[in-house]
C-alpha cells in the first residue's frame, strides 16, 4: 500500500514540484520513495530524501542514479514525472522498489495489492516471462504486457495506479471495480497540466492552487451526508477516476501532453457491476454453502503478507464472521501463532459492544483483542488533523473511533489489517434495505408476503406505523421526504439553515439520481456500492489506515463474492425481518450464535450525543458557532438554534450539527473560499 504522484505538461515539469507532492503523502508510504522522468532521451529512475537503500538490489533499470535535486540542477527537462511512496508489505527488498520498469518499457506507480498475484505470476511463468522481484508490482507490468487493459479482469484486489508505456507513449489511470483504493486529478493552467495523486492534499504543494469550494458537492455532504457519489469532489476542479474506470492519454514524442485537456479526463468504464450475473444455487442452504466457500477463500488471499497481520473487530456480524474464519485458516495450517484484534469501545452503553467481542474472543484460543477507548475531549482536539487526513469533511465522529482503532494497530506493530466494509451493501444489512423490500412487495401486489413481513419487523426491529410509512413514501414517493419531514420539524429535513443561493447549489435529492430510492434489494445494493454508501466508508477507510501506515483489506470486496452475493435472490438477504440471512447461514458454526442471531444494528458508533449534551457542550458550541462564521453566509445562525434545541433535549439528536463542525474544520485547515 502507498501514494503514488505524477505530473505531466505541455512545457517543462519542475521535478521539485513532484517531491512535494510525494512529501505531502509520505504517512502512505515510510518505507521507501522514487521518481521517473522522462526527457528526451531514456527514462531516468531518481531518488528522493526518503529512498530506500538500493545497494542489495544489484543492476536493475528503475534502480535510481541520482537524486532528483542533482539531477534537476544539471538543468536537464522533462515534461512528464512519476513518483511513489512505498509501504512495504509484499517482497519487501528494494527488488520491489517503484517507479518499476519491465522489458526497459513499461513504468508504473502503484498503490494497492492484487491478491491472487501468485496465480497470475504462474500462468505468465507458463508463457515465458521471468521475474526478478517477489512482488505483485512486477506481475502487472507482466501481464500488462501479456493482455492490455484486460489485465484488470484478471486481478482480484484493489489498486490505484499509472502505467506509462514508452513505446506506445500511452499512459493509463487505472482504478480498481469498487474504489477501495483512492485516485485523485487536477487539470491546472488551462489544460496545459494534469496532476494525480492519492490524495486531495498532495496538490496543495503546487503553484496555482487554490482551494475552491464545489458549491453543489458542499449541498450533498451537509444536507444529506452524502460525498464521493460522483467524480468531482468537495474542491472545485479536483476530480477522482470513478471505480471501475480507467484513462487512456496518447502523449507526444517528447512524452508531453500532445493537446491542452479538459476538467474531465475521458473515462472508460472497464467494469460494470449492473451486468454482472453469476450462476447461483436455488435452494437456500446450497446457496449458504457456495457464499461460504468465497467467503473463505476471499479472506485466505488477503492473509498475503510478508508483515504481521490483525483484524478490526467491531463485535457485529461482518468484522467477526472476517476474525473467525482468519481462525480457521490458521487452525487448517496448524498455525498456532496470535491473531490479534482491535476493538472501539465505550463507557456508555448504548453504543458500546463489548459483549459482542468478548463472545467472539472467548471462542476461539489465539485470538488477542486490544482494545481503544475513544473520548470526546481527544476528538475535538485531533478534529483539525483528522479533518487534514481526509481532506474532507465526514459525516460523523465514528471517523474518529476508526481512526483510533488503526491507531492502536499501528502501535501494537501490525501493519495490515482486515476490515468489513462492504458487506451491509451487498447483503442488505442496513435496515434501510427492509423499507426497499417493503416497497417492492406492495409495488408488485405481494400484499400476504407484505403482512408477514411487516409482523416480522415490528416484532424484531420494533417498528411501527410512522415508520414503516417514512420507508414506503421514501421508496415508492421520495418527492414527499422533504415536505413531510421539513412540516414535522425534522432538522434533516429542514433547509432553513442553509443559504443555497450562497452556495450556488439546487435543492434536490442526490439519492434519487443514484437510485438509492429502490424497490428492491438488488437495485439498493447497486445504488449503495456505487455511490450512494460505500464510496465514502472506503474514503474514510482508506485515510485513517493510511494516515497511519496501515494496509486495510476488504475481503467483502472481493469480486467473486460481490457478483454471486448480489445474483442471489432478494429473499436470501432479507426475509420476515431478518437481514443478511445467506451469512448468517453460511457462518453459522464458525462465528458464535450469539453474532449471528443478533438484529440490532449499531454500525460504529461513539458516544457523539453524549459528548455534545455533555462534557464537550461548550467546545462543541464554539466550533460550531466558528463554522457558521467560516462559511461566509453559507450556514445560517439557525444551526446555532438547532443545536441549543438538541442540547436543551427539545429536538431529536442531529448528525447534522456534526457535519457543519467539521465542515469549518475543513474551510479552515485548507484555506477554502466558500
Amino acid at each position: 500500500m502507498c501514494g503514488i504522484a505524477g505530473i505531466i505538461g505541455r512545457d517543462r515539469v519542475d521535478v521539485a514540484e513532484l517531491a512535494a507532492m510525494l512529501a505531502l503523502q509520505r504517512h502512505r508510504g515510510p518505507d521507501d520513495e522514487g521518481i521517473a522522468v522522462f526527457p528526451a532521451g531514456a527514462a531516468v529512475p531518481l531518488a528522493g530524501d526518503g529512498t530506500h537503500d538500493m545497494a542489495a538490489a544489484g543492476a536493475l533499470e528503475y534502480r535510481p542514479v541520482a537524486h532528483y535535486a542533482r539531477w534537476r540542477e544539471r538543468g536537464e527537462a522533462t515534461r512528464t514525472a512519476l513518483g511513489h511512496r512505498r509501504l512495504s508489505i509484499i517482497d519487501l527488498s528494494s527488488l520491489a522498489h517503484q517507479p518499476m520498469c519491465y522489458l526497459g518499457r513499461y513504468w508504473i506507480v502503484y498503490n494497492g495489492e492484487v491478491f491472487n498475484y501468485l496465480e497470475l505470476r504462474a500462468e505468465l511463468e507458463r508463457d515465458g516471462y521471468a521475474f526478478r522481484s517477489h512482488s505483485d508490482t512486477e506481475v502487472l507490468l507482466a501481464g500488462y504486457d501479456r493482455w492490455g487493459i484486460g489485465l484488470l479482469d484478471r486481478c482480484n484486489g484493489m489498486w490505484a495506479f499509472a502505467l506509462y508505456d514508452t513505446v506506445e507513449r500511452t499512459l493509463i489511470l487505472a482504478r480498481d471495480r469498487f474504489g477501495v483504493k483512492p485516485l485523485y486529478y487536477w487539470v491546472a493552467d488551462q489544460g496545459k497540466r494534469l496532476a494525480f495523486a492519492s490524495e486531495i492534499k498532495a496538490f496543495t504543494g503546487l503553484p496555482g492552487w487554490r482551494a475552491l469550494i464545489h458549491g453543489q458537492r458542499a449541498y450533498d455532504f451537509l444536507a444529506w451526508g452524502l460525498q464521493d457519489h460522483t467524480d468531482e469532489t468537495l474542491f472545485e476542479g479536483v476530480m477522482q477516476v470513478p471505480p471501475g474506470h480507467c484513462v487512456s492519454l496518447r502523449l507526444d514524442n517528447d512524452h508531453g501532453l500532445a493537446a491542452p485537456l479538459g476538467r474531465r479526463l475521458p473515462l472508460t468504464r472497464w467494469y460494470d457491476l449492473s451486468t454482472k450475473s453469476v450462476p447461483v444455487p436455488t435452494d437456500f442452504a446450497e446457496a449458504a454453502k457456495g457464499y461460504r466457500d468465497l467467503f473463505s477463500d476471499a479472506v485466505r488471499l488477503r492473509m498475503r503478507a510478508d508483515v504481521p497481520l490483525g483484524s478490526c473487530l467491531s463485535g457485529g456480524l461482518d468484522s467477526s464472521a472476517i476474525v473467525c474464519a482468519v481462525r480457521a485458516q490458521l487452525d487448517a495450517i496448524g498455525a498456532r501463532n496470535a491473531q490479534p484484534t482491535f476493538s472501539s469501545c465505550s463507557d456508555i452503553p448504548a453504543v458500546d459492544e463489548r459483549e459482542f467481542v468478548d463472545a467472539v474472543v472467548s471462542d476461539a484460543p489465539g485470538i488477542e483483542s486490544h482494545r481503544v477507548f475513544p473520548d470526546g475531549e481527544e476528538l475535538m482536539r485531533r478534529i483539525d488533523d483528522l479533518v487534514v487526513s481526509q481532506d474532507e469533511p465526514f459525516g460523523s465522529s465514528s471517523i474518529f473511533a476508526q481512526w483510533s482503532v488503526f491507531r492502536a494497530a499501528r502501535e501494537a506493530g501490525v501493519k495490515v489489517m482486515l476490515d468489513g466494509q462492504g458487506a451491509d451493501e451487498q447483503l442488505a444489512g442496513y435496515h434501510g434495505f427492509l423499507g426497499a423490500r417493503l416497497a417492492g412487495l406492495l409495488s408488485s401486489g405481494r400484499l400476504h408476503e407484505l403482512g408477514q413481513e411487516l409482523r416480522a419487523t415490528s416484532t424484531l426491529h420494533g417498528y411501527g406505523a410512522t415508520k414503516v410509512a417514512e420507508y414506503l413514501i421514501a421508496n415508492l414517493v421520495p418527492g414527499l421526504i422533504r415536505p413531510l419531514g421539513s412540516a414535522r420539524g425534522l432538522t434533516h429535513m429542514r433547509r432553513d439553515w442553509l443559504d443555497l443561493d450562497k452556495l450556488q447549489a439546487k435543492d434536490v435529492d442526490p439519492f434519487v439520481g443514484l437510485g438509492a430510492r429502490a424497490t428492491s434489494i438488488r437495485s439498493l445494493s447497486l445504488a449503495q456500492m456505487g455511490g450512494s454508501n460505500l464510496q465514502m466508508l472506503l474514503h474514510w477507510e482508506d485515510r485513517n489506515s493510511m494516515a497511519v501506515s496501515i494496509e486495510a483489506r476488504v475481503p467483502f470486496l472481493d469480486y467473486r463474492l460481490v457478483e454471486y452475493t448480489l445474483s442471489l435472490p432478494d429473499e436470501f438477504k432479507v426475509q420476515r425481518g431478518v437481514t443478511k440471512r445467506v451469512l448468517r447461514a453460511a457462518m453459522r458454526g464458525v462465528v458464535p450464535a450469539k453474532i449471528l442471531d443478533r438484529m440490532d444494528k449499531k454500525g460504529f458508533l461513539t458516544a457523539e450525543e453524549y459528548w455534545m449534551k455533555g462534557p464537550q457542550r461548550d467546545t462543541f458550541a464554539a466550533r460550531l458557532d466558528e463554522a457558521i462564521a467560516l462559511s461566509n453566509g453559507a450556514i445560517t445562525d439557525r444551526m446555532r438554534s438547532v443545536f441549543d434545541a438538541v442540547v436543551r433535549g427539545e429536538s431529536a439528536f442531529s448528525y447534522h450539527i456534526w457535519r457543519v463542525i467539521c465542515f469549518g474544520a475543513w474551510v479552515r485547515a485548507f484555506d477554502v473560499r466558500v
